[in-house]
């Protein structure tokens, strides 16, 4: 039996977990409807700000509100009941803080693996500000874009993710695409804003405009990604014309 992979949600911030659509539902609305499980579990992966309890209170109150009362902290440094709890999250947050630190961490206590391998197994991951760089492609670490290849990214989304730096004129995603090699494209969220990236390499924008680079010949082009004139959270495919998505 084949198995349909979740969405990837991205954040710029944690703004869009507390936002409701113009019908009222809130962003985590879709996020619930889209998990099968009657009980889900969710796991918040907070290595990249050094696992400060403040942050995992911000997510507990955001699940609180749709219904997902089986929630934890997974530390850095893992016990056998964090890991068994992670090895079956319906629902996974990787949190902000420091990129670098947070690749570090996933790579040396095994986490990057369990939850590369819960995401082909049906688990819905969420990204938040240095949690939605770190599923794309080599990126930006505490700052500094580099074109090497390093498998400490996820590399679940197909492109280079910047968050927040609108005010820079997404600078160093532009260098990191004007860098990469075979064709990498970049994606900028700017603050409050997010999107659903899904399995057939679309994006949804959410809230904001997203702004896509990418390399044309000897020319840097910028497109620019708008939500749905509807403003709805939906997390579910495109209508028939395709006008609601992005395809990269």
């Amino acid at each position: 039996m084949s198995l349909q992979l979740k969405p990837i949600y991205l954040l710029a911030d944690s703004q869009l977990l507390f936002r409701s659509d113009r019908a009222g539902r809130s962003l985590l609305n879709s996020v619930r409807d889209t998990v099968e499980s009657e009980f889900p579990k969710a796991a918040y992966i907070g290595a990249s700000n050094g696992d400060d309890p403040i942050f995992y209170g911000v997510f507990e109150s955001a699940v609180e509100s749709i219904g997902l009362h089986q929630r934890r902290m997974i530390p850095s440094v893992l016990s056998e009941d964090d890991k068994k709890f992670l090895n079956h999250a319906d629902v996974i947050l990787l949190a902000g803080g420091d990129v670098k630190r947070g690749l570090r961490v996933f790579s040396e206590n095994g986490v990057r693996d369990i939850v590369i391998r819960r995401y082909f197994e049906g688990a819905l991951l969420i990204g938040v500000s240095a949690g939605s760089v770190q599923m794309g492609l080599p990126g930006s670490t505490r700052g500094v874009f580099s074109s090497n290849r390093t498998s400490d990214y996820f590399e679940l989304v197909n492109c280079i993710v910047g968050v927040h730096e609108e005010a820079d004129g997404w600078e160093r995603l532009r260098q990191a695409v004007h860098l990469g090699t075979g064709g990498l494209r970049g994606i900028g969220i700017p603050s409050g804003g997010g999107a659903i990236y899904h399995a057939d390499n679309s994006f949804e924008p959410l809230r904001t405009s997203l702004s896509e680079f990418l390399i044309q010949g000897d020319e840097m082009i910028h497109n620019i990604l708008s939500p749905n004139d509807d403003g709805k959270f939906t997390g579910q495919p495109e209508s028939a014309d395709g006008s609601k998505r992005s395809y990269l």
